[in-house]
């Protein structure tokens, strides 16, 4: 499924975003305009700045902000993509080198740390506290989420709860704060900020359940990494969770060992009897279930927004999240 239709609705207000951006990471020191025009300019969906622009449109906001704080958003998960891919020793990202590869670690965390203070400068300048502590809380539960994601690193016993909250710390929490400050900036009441925040944060989980699929389904051309990433950085997700919980003693051995020898090479050496183990157990056709569901219960928050093409937009994005082949 192609992402053409949000291009398309939103085109007008991501490039008043983008010239934020452009604005915003400008600076004297040469290297952080280098990486940063490097990681900003390799594409994306850029999912979270326009869940921020679509809510505040559908909620009949009419002002300048929500432009800012969709900068201000995608430099927050722009600069958690510069950290993630040093402490993961990512090569690839979006089918080109990682800002890692091509800069040095170094270079990325802190080029990472300059765009989490100048997101901060940025959201001071709509002024307001409560757009203040919407993303201070969010940032500080996303690091939460990565450090937990890295305390789980190797741990086959990691249970489906367990992956489920680090995912809506780590990816979801984001989305929900994106959702959440749409509906803030255009003044609307309690009830109807919280459903669009539950909105966000039940999206983002379907859209990162999606993504732990397609590391094991997907075309590696397509989503722009290797597949067997996460199994290379002994990550537990959905379908290894579920394999390990309904399969055969077989099926588990065949996952521990990919798990347990994921530093040395040996899991991707297994990496085929892993995907049947996976397909042998249903834990593929379960994980995107999950998905699915998650999806549905995003698309149920909006069941009481009157209708309007934004309101369609956001529906559709449900449909993307778990129909994307990227």
């Amino acid at each position: 499924m192609q992402i053409d239709f949000l291009k398309q609705a939103i085109a007008d207000d991501m490039a008043a975003v983008d010239r934020v951006l452009r604005t915003g990471l400008d600076s004297d020191v040469l290297l952080v305009r280098s990486v940063a025009d490097y990681i900003i300019g390799s594409g994306g969906k850029r999912l979270r700045p326009a869940l921020l622009l679509l809510v505040a449109r559908a909620c009949g906001y009419r002002g300048v902000h929500h432009h800012t704080l969709a900068a201000v958003v995608e430099m927050i998960h722009t600069s958690t993509l510069l950290h993630d891919d040093v402490v993961d020793e990512s090569s690839q990202r979006r089918g080109r080198p990682t800002a890692n590869t091509e800069f040095g670690n170094a270079a990325s965390v802190l080029v990472g740390d300059f765009l989490y203070s100048r997101s901060f400068q940025l959201m001071v300048s709509v002024d307001s506290l409560r757009v203040l502590q919407i993303l201070a809380d969010a940032t500080n539960i996303i690091a939460a989420g990565e450090v937990q994601q890295l305390v789980n690193t190797g741990d086959v016993n990691l249970n489906e709860q367990a992956y489920i909250e680090v995912i809506q710390r780590k990816t979801a929490k984001l989305f929900e704060a994106a959702s959440r400050l749409g509906a803030l900036l255009a003044g609307v009441d309690e009830a109807r900020e919280t459903a669009f925040a539950r909105y966000g944060m039940y999206l983002g989980t379907a859209f990162q359940i999606m993504d732990d699929l397609l590391d094991y389904t997907g075309d590696a051309a397509a989503i722009g990494k290797n597949l067997g990433d996460d199994l290379a950085e002994g990550k537990m997700t959905l379908p290894l969770i579920r394999a390990m919980a309904v399969g055969s003693k077989d099926d588990a051995a065949i996952v521990r060992h990919a798990i347990e020898h994921a530093n040395d090479g040996g899991g991707l050496t297994d990496f085929a009897p892993l995907i049947d183990a996976l397909k042998r157990t249903g834990a593929l056709a379960y994980t995107q279930s999950r998905a699915h569901d998650e999806a549905a219960r995003a698309a149920a928050c909006l069941e009481a927004e009157p209708a309007s093409p934004d309101k369609e937009t956001l529906i559709q994005l449900c449909s993307f999240a778990v129909g994307r082949s990227f």
